[in-house]
């Protein structure tokens, strides 16, 4: 089913503007009607579903054209592998996070500076 670039905007809850963006990018190719105005079919829509995905793991736009325009599969495992053990460095901190805010939400100190446990957690990030 083809969409305007408006209906596919809305499907995703994203700025036209993004869209354009990512056109620009080299990253979408709609075609164009006899009008000029960009029509997305079915393989768009998971482009733009595969963008959001690498997104949320970390791609930036520059790395996902990298990705996208990798020549064989032995670059475009070095590139995920790379991604990955950036993902997996942001879940330990995403985790020390989670362990800081479960703790201050259980901490008996009336101010949480003076806990010894929270400290601690604050030193262990300075690598002290």
């Amino acid at each position: 089913m083809d969409q305007t670039i408006g209906e596919l905007a809305e499907r995703f809850g994203l700025a036209t503007h993004v869209l354009r963006h990512w056109e620009e990018e080299g990253l979408l190719s709609p075609v164009r009607d006899g009008n000029g105005r960009r029509v997305y079919g079915e393989a768009d829509t998971a482009r733009v579903a595969e963008i959001l995905l690498c997104k949320e793991a970390g791609f930036s736009l520059d790395q996902l054209r990298d990705l996208f325009a990798a020549p064989g599969r032995a670059r475009r495992d070095e590139l995920l592998r790379e991604q990955l053990g950036r993902v997996r460095e942001r879940i330990v901190r995403l985790q020390d996070a989670q362990a800081l805010l479960e703790h201050g939400l259980r901490c008996r100190h009336e101010n949480y500076r003076e806990c010894p446990r929270f400290r601690e957690m604050v030193l262990s990030r300075t690598g002290a």
